[in-house]
């Protein structure tokens, strides 16, 4: 019974969400896909903002995580790039960051993101967020 593996990613493919983590910790990365993976979903993993910014046009994810404080091009930065082009300006943004403060909350929707996870995060709170913003 060869097709059991094909029809079991078939159903994650149906079902999960493509997902793009964007953090330059290579710890959060991986805790990220682990999490996100084991939840059904593909997922698509960016060291930095340039980095992101092609693998958003290459993948075309239907949702994102962007850490707020990385080198080179910050989450701000690369949210507000992300929301400006009308093609990926649908797309849920959510912010990642260690510090949970109201201003970089409100600096955050300011560019556009849809919410702000406080790291660490749990595989609960990962999922949960893929949940609220999936489109359909």
């Amino acid at each position: 019974m060869n097709a059991s593996p094909e029809a079991s990613e078939a159903a994650v493919a149906t079902t999960g969400v493509k997902v793009l983590v964007i953090d330059d910790s290579n710890t959060i990365r991986r805790s990220a896909e682990i999490f996100l993976a084991q939840g059904g979903h593909q997922v698509v993993l960016a060291e930095d903002g340039f980095d992101a910014l092609a693998k958003v046009n290459d993948h075309i994810p239907e949702l994102i995580f962007c850490d707020i404080l990385m080198p080179r091009l910050d989450g701000y930065q690369t949210c507000a790039i992300i929301k400006r082009n009308p093609k990926f300006a649908h797309v849920p943004v959510i912010m990642l960051s260690s510090k949970d403060g109201l201003f970089d909350k409100a600096r955050g929707r300011m560019v556009g993101s849809e919410d702000y996870l406080t790291k660490p995060f749990t595989k609960e709170q990962l999922l949960r967020a893929v949940q609220q913003f999936r489109r359909g």
